[in-house]
């Protein structure tokens, strides 16, 4: 005998049924599913842009680069950061750039090299502004849409009058609260990666500071 295994669910069925439930939480649950996409985009997004800025890793080249540079290899340092497109590297070839110009003082080496800085920074740190709204919103949608059902409900059992039971007040609530589950789903991962990111933005500003520090303390550099 051959051993009975369960037909496979047509794509056609599992969409009209993942319809089917979203539609069970009204309109604010489709405007939960909508931020839910724009999320997971934005994340994605992130996490592709952090990797060129080199938020996971890729200091290597630059402390290899500042070992030469404290060493006295000026040009060898230089060109083992160029070209390169982490924010350690561009701030700390910034560093080394303005601190070998013989026509900008102190000041102005450091100046240069914080409006690299600054610049990376407000790179790095673009779309958390929308995973923190994420995390706000969704709560906040997943009430409304369990507030909105429970006003349904009620007056579905008002309606019933004495007819109605248990049973049709216990379904039209837990349809009101598929919402508020929603919403709380799409926070926690926005708030979990708006906090990852955070960290990892701090991280990179610690090491950019640190890089071009070691270039203006350098011997045969620039301190103000």
């Amino acid at each position: 005998m051959t051993p009975l295994s369960a037909p496979p669910i047509a794509m056609p069925d599992l969409l009209t049924q993942l319809r089917d439930f979203i539609a069970m939480g009204g309109p604010a649950m489709w405007a939960i599913v909508a931020l839910s996409l724009a999320t997971v985009t934005l994340i994605l997004w992130k996490l592709g842009q952090m990797a060129v800025l080199g938020g996971f890793g890729g200091g290597g080249a630059v402390t290899r680069a500042l070992t030469l540079w404290e060493a006295g290899d000026r040009a060898a340092a230089q060109s083992l950061l160029a070209d390169r497109r982490g924010l350690r590297a561009r701030v700390v070839a910034r560093a080394m750039t303005a601190t070998l110009d013989p026509a900008l003082s102190a000041a102005q080496v450091e100046t240069a090299t914080l409006q690299v800085a600054k610049a990376g920074l407000m790179q790095a740190r673009l779309g958390l502004r929308g995973l923190e709204l994420a995390a706000a919103v969704g709560p906040l949608l997943g009430l409304l849409g369990t507030v909105t059902g429970m006003i349904a409900a009620f007056q579905g059992l008002e309606a019933a009058g004495v007819r109605a039971d248990t049973a049709t007040l216990a379904g039209g609530i837990w349809e009101a609260l598929l919402t508020t589950a929603a919403g709380m789903g799409v926070a926690i991962p926005a708030m979990v990666a708006l906090t990852w990111f955070d960290g990892v933005v701090e991280r990179l500003r610690h090491d950019m500071e640190e890089g071009a520090g070691r270039v203006f303390l350098s011997q045969g550099g620039r301190a103000s």
